[in-house]
């Protein structure tokens, strides 16, 4: 199976470490930064995939580190991933990543799981073996069974304390197709608004913006003084930015899923994302990113829940009436995000109107629609509609559900 064939989770857990062990697991971590920060400057303006890296910088970490070969092909894997985020977030202007962050990766052959709740990881010399520290109750228990198998993990360093961020994973479940009275929620995205349902749930996006744009200014004010510290600052920078926006975009993605489970809905329906960044104006490259991130969140959740997530043609959804179907840019005042039918006089909301739009395009077959789900109805905050005015309102569902 490949990576996207499983559910992916993580448990937070500490870490009782011995004296002798710590002082190990210390110098692993040094070990770890040193050989992913050589992979990245072989790499960085060379290539990008974890098989180029792997081939140019994998006898570089054996020779110059004392990491064992598993963990030199890891740390180029990390240093791949990490020069692909920067470029597919910051493109020309990307910087070359830099690790500093005191943290090791770990897999099924550096780390082993025990049932007794303790954990064997390799380091520089001989391996550890540590007690897992779960809360009385956690959550974290509920991954420790024959259904969840342990994946990829992150040893971290912070405050004198190891934590261990074990990785679990476990086979995608099989989703039913849709029947011919499934419900989709459409969702929009943008720029002032990050997403919007088409049951009127709006997640605002000024704040993610507004950080961005505070974090390039800044990068442009750093770069442009080049000390050492002034880089440095930077690094920091961009990984508070980055965690504000990975934070974010989870809240939103489990929003999302949220809506579709309150309104009955077996199918999340989104404009083909990149079409979208192509066509707004105020968008960029950190907006396509984020869009991707937004995706694949909402798209691991709903996986779970048994909710189908596609990808349609949004073509001219922003400017089609939900009302009577007139079709024309001039509906649309994109300034002032609102909606008004130049033919029928309906107004609304612009990205509400486009939400709307997504979900029957996701039920429409024709030649501006994607491969139809098998749906009928798209979500409405009042009910559900079919795209010819078909309503039903929720106080009806909720009497159908009753019974």
């Amino acid at each position: 199976m490949s990576g996207s064939d499983y559910l992916k989770r993580t448990a937070v857990t500490g870490l009782a470490v011995a004296e002798d062990d710590r002082e190990r697991l210390l110098a692993m971590v040094r070990e770890w930064k040193r050989g992913c920060q050589l992979a990245v400057n072989a790499a960085w303006g060379v290539c990008h995939t974890r098989n180029e890296v792997q081939q140019l910088a994998y006898d570089e970490l054996r020779e110059r580190t004392d990491l064992g070969s598993q963990h030199a092909v890891l740390a180029t894997h990390r240093a791949a991933e990490a020069i692909k985020r920067s470029l597919d977030r910051d493109g020309d202007d990307a910087a070359k990543p830099e690790f500093t962050s005191p943290s090791v990766v770990y897999d099924t052959r550096t780390m082993t799981l025990f049932d007794d709740r303790s954990v064997s990881l390799t380091t520089t010399g001989e391996r550890v073996h540590c007690d897992l520290d779960f809360p009385a109750g956690g959550y974290q228990s509920r991954y420790l069974d024959d259904e969840w198998e342990p994946a990829k993990s992150v040893l971290r360093y912070r405050d004198g304390e190891f934590d261990l961020h074990l990785g679990f994973r476990k086979p995608q479940p099989e989703i039913e197709p849709p029947d011919d009275d499934a419900t989709v929620l459409g969702v929009a995205l943008g720029v002032e608004n990050l997403a919007v349902t088409s049951t009127a749930q709006f997640f605002a996006g000024g704040e993610l913006a507004h950080r961005r744009r505070e974090f390039e200014e800044l990068r442009a004010d750093l770069r442009e003084t080049g000390t050492r510290n002034a880089r440095r600052t930077l690094r920091r920078a961009g990984d508070r930015a980055d965690n504000f926006a990975r934070d974010a975009l989870h809240e939103v993605a489990g929003g999302i899923v949220g809506e579709a489970e309150l309104h009955g809905c077996s199918v999340v329906a989104f404009g083909e994302l990149e079409a979208i960044s192509e066509t707004l104006p105020a968008g960029g490259r950190f907006h396509a990113w984020a869009f991707e991130r937004l995706f694949e969140f909402v798209a691991y959740r709903a996986a779970e829940r048994g909710i189908t997530v596609v990808q349609v043609n949004p073509e001219y959804t922003s400017q089609r009436c939900t009302a009577c179907g007139f079709t024309h840019p001039q509906n649309r005042d994109v300034e002032n995000n609102h909606f008004e039918c130049l033919k029928c006089g309906n107004e609304a909301n612009d990205d509400y109107n486009a939400a709307k739009n997504v979900g029957f395009r996701c039920i429409r077959r024709g030649p501006l629609s994607s491969r139809g789900v098998g749906a009928r109805y798209c979500a409405l905050k009042s009910g559900r509609v079919t795209p010819d005015g078909e309503f039903v309102p929720n106080a009806e569902l909720e009497e159908v559900q009753k019974t």
